[in-house]
């Protein structure tokens, strides 16, 4: 009876504890994400009527897709493939090269994403999960025309499967 339960104890700790055999948990960042307006803060006349934002994990990395949707009808579309590893990789737009993106994982639900404009970052955005793994919350931090600075919220919820 006392090694069934020491077996019993050791399945338990196995089952709990993936990261001893080199198995990832999911990152929380993968899946569908549709922008919620309403919890959203842009400033005046910018917010996006729509935008879906699609991630797929890759090793230490993902593959990012958003496409957005203006009040004035307009659409862009933007794609990368980035390692968390803070080295730049190309985005993609509808017309060509955007700025190019370096991810930074500071913890299992945080990353920030940096865009350069040749040696400078001109904009930064930071990603947070919520612990329930249902809202990402993107708070973006650029300078306008004028120098400065100017901060939006994108709250986005998680599209069920």
């Amino acid at each position: 009876m006392k090694g069934a339960r020491r077996c019993m104890a050791a399945l338990v700790l196995l089952a709990c504890s993936p990261a001893l055999f080199g198995v990832q948990a999911p990152d929380p960042f993968t899946g569908t994400w549709v922008l919620n307006v309403e919890k959203s803060r842009y400033p005046s006349g910018t917010c996006p009527k729509s935008m879906l934002i699609e991630m797929e994990p890759l090793p230490d990395g993902v593959r990012y897709l958003s496409t957005t949707v203006y009040g004035i009808g307009a659409t862009l579309r933007v794609q990368y493939t980035a390692k968390y590893d803070s080295k730049e990789a190309l985005v993609q737009g509808a017309r060509g090269l955007l700025l190019p993106v370096s991810l930074t994982r500071l913890d299992a639900n945080t990353v920030v994403a940096a865009y350069k404009r040749g040696f400078k970052v001109v904009a930064t955005s930071r990603r947070e999960v919520s612990s329930n793994g249902q809202t990402m919350t993107i708070t973006t931090t650029s300078r306008d025309k004028d120098g400065k600075n100017v901060t939006t919220i994108g709250v986005y919820d998680k599209k069920p499967l």
